[in-house]
This record gives structure tokens, C-alpha cells and sequence, in this order.
């Protein structure tokens, strides 16, 4: 039988509380996208803790339900607990079986991250066989390889990493930097993150590739000071981490941060002024990346 999906168009504000609501009514996942997409009213909104970003004007809610789910029942008590009403009309439509996870792999490829650096899932051979390959597979955590901001980390660190170098990645998440530092030829890296699943996924991905990866939870003791720091979060939590990065970094160690919109650049090297020097060493779709020397 075919699965159930339920679309419809609410305001913005809107869109997190009926998500949760059909949830709660069965929903087995729930994709929210901006309705005015590939319109002139289009707007690109980068959310992060603490941003001033607002939702989409409009937005379209996506719900799926299985087969035998009374999905427009509870797309209906769902608008009610909310006090919504939709925009445009809702429809259902039947979501035919597949296999979903070669449907999935098919999205994903070997990408190039550097000269030498690929990331390569687990399903594909790698392009170049010769060149320094880093298994890694989409999954919970973030750090895939596919975002800007985590290759300007990557082709960063192929330009820096050196084989007497201590590499931090604050904010591991899937452990995707520190894994590389490591296969440039790091002599020890440590990856550090407050989510539980990122931290799995780090230990596992460093045991696919082979190499030996510290990970740590956020506030444990890191035995040494890093000769090289990289942080791929965002702008908001960055600037509230900077004496903290600083302090896990040696003197004329290096500070490489991204995850930072362009036009947050200046107040995250204000942010960091105290403690390094960085400056723009790089840019990808909107991102950038900065980078210095710890004084």
C-alpha cells in the first residue's frame, strides 16, 4: 500500500507548532519548505540560536502518514489544537513504495573538498583512489561534506595541517574535520560536541576511516592545547565561545571558524579581536570562512 502525504500552505509563524501537532498525531516525519520557492518572493532565511531571522511569510508543510492513517482527521484536529487556518487548500496525495534507501544514496556522491581531499560515501568507489579519501555517510550529524562552510574547513585544513599538529574541532559534530586533519597527516586530533548523537557518530566514522579520533563532550578536560582549532557552528554561538576556543589554543596556534554569514564576518572578528587575528580566508555561496593566529 501506498504512503499517505499531506501538503498545505499556513503562515510562517505557524508552520513549527502544526509540524508538532501532526506529530503527535501520527505523522512519521514532517518537512516545512518555503511555498513562495522558485517565485520572485522567494527569501533565503538562515535560522540559528539567538538570530533575529524570521520564518517564511508563507510556508508549506509537508506531513507523511502510513497507509491505514486517517491523515486529513488529523491534519484537521492538528489545525484546531493550533488555532490555523491554511492559506491554500490542502491536499493528499499517495506516496508509492520504494526503496527509499536507494533513493537516498543516489543524492549523494564523491565530492571533491581540496587538490588532494575527497569525501566519498561509503556506497560509491572512490574517484581517485590515490588521492586522500574520507568515507562519510549522510546521517544525523552534521558534516557530510556537501555544505560551503564545511568545505571551506576542509580545503582549509589541507593547506595547514602538518604532522607535528594537534588538531581541535570545537563542534564536531560528525567528526568530518578531525577525521581529515587526521588523514593530512595530524598527529593527534579531539573532537568536542554537546549532542550525544554527534558524538556517536564521530567515534563511528572514525572507525571507518581508520583513524584514531578523540571525542569528547562539551566541558570535559582536553589534555593538551591545540596547534590548531577549527569550528564549523554558527556566528551567534562562536562569538559567546571565543575565550574558550582561544583558551584551547596555543599562543601562534591557528583559528580557523566558520558557519559565518557574510555579513556576520565583522562582529565574529570583533568577537575574537582579544585573542587572535583572523581575517576572511574564504567565501562559498553567501558563507565565509576566517582565519589567524592566536596572539
Amino acid at each position: 500500500m501506498a504512503w499517505q502525504r499531506i501538503a498545505l500552505v499556513v503562515e510562517g509563524r505557524h508552520a513549527e507548532a502544526l509540524g508538532d501537532a501532526l506529530e503527535a498525531r501520527g505523522a512519521i516525519s514532517i518537512d516545512v519548505t518555503d511555498a513562495d520557492e522558485g517565485t520572485p518572493a522567494e527569501r533565503a532565511v538562515f535560522g540559528e540560536p539567538g538570530s533575529e531571522s524570521s520564518p517564511w511569510p508563507r510556508a508549506r508543510v509537508a506531513a507523511l502518514f502510513e497507509p491505514e492513517a486517517n491523515a486529513r482527521g488529523a491534519l484537521g484536529e492538528a489545525l484546531a489544537e493550533c488555532g490555523v487556518e491554511a492559506l491554500e487548500p490542502a491536499f493528499v496525495d499517495a506516496l508509492p513504495d520504494a526503496d527509499w534507501v536507494a533513493l537516498t544514496q543516489r543524492q549523494f556522491w564523491p565530492i571533491r573538498a581540496g587538490e588532494r581531499l575527497w569525501i566519498v560515501p561509503t556506497w560509491h568507489d572512490p574517484p581517485d583512489p590515490g588521492a586522500i579519501n574520507v568515507r562519510m555517510d549522510p546521517g544525523a550529524a552534521f558534516g557530510t561534506g556537501w555544505h560551503p562552510t564545511t568545505r571551506l574547513c576542509l580545503g582549509w585544513l589541507e593547506r595547514h595541517v602538518g604532522p607535528g599538529d594537534l588538531v581541535l574541532d570545537y563542534g564536531c559534530g560528525s567528526g568530518i574535520l578531525g577525521i581529515a586533519a587526521m588523514k593530512l597527516g595530524a598527529f593527534a586530533a579531539t573532537g568536542v560536541d554537546v549532542d550525544p548523537r554527534s558524538l556517536e557518530a564521530a567515534r563511528y566514522n572514525a572507525s571507518v576511516n581508520g583513524v584514531r579520533l578523540e571525542v569528547l563532550e562539551a566541558g570535559a578536560a582536553i589534555a593538551q592545547s591545540a596547534t590548531i582549532t577549527v569550528a564549523n557552528i554558527l556566528a551567534n554561538p562562536l562569538r559567546v565561545l571565543a575565550p574558550l576556543i582561544a583558551a584551547h589554543t596555543r599562543p601562534q596556534g591557528r583559528i580557523a571558524l566558520s558557519g559565518i554569514l557574510d555579513d556576520q564576518a565583522a562582529e565574529v572578528i570583533a568577537a575574537y579581536a582579544p585573542h587572535a587575528r583572523l581575517e576572511l580566508a574564504g567565501r562559498d555561496s553567501g558563507w565565509v570562512l576566517l582565519a589567524g593566529e592566536r596572539t
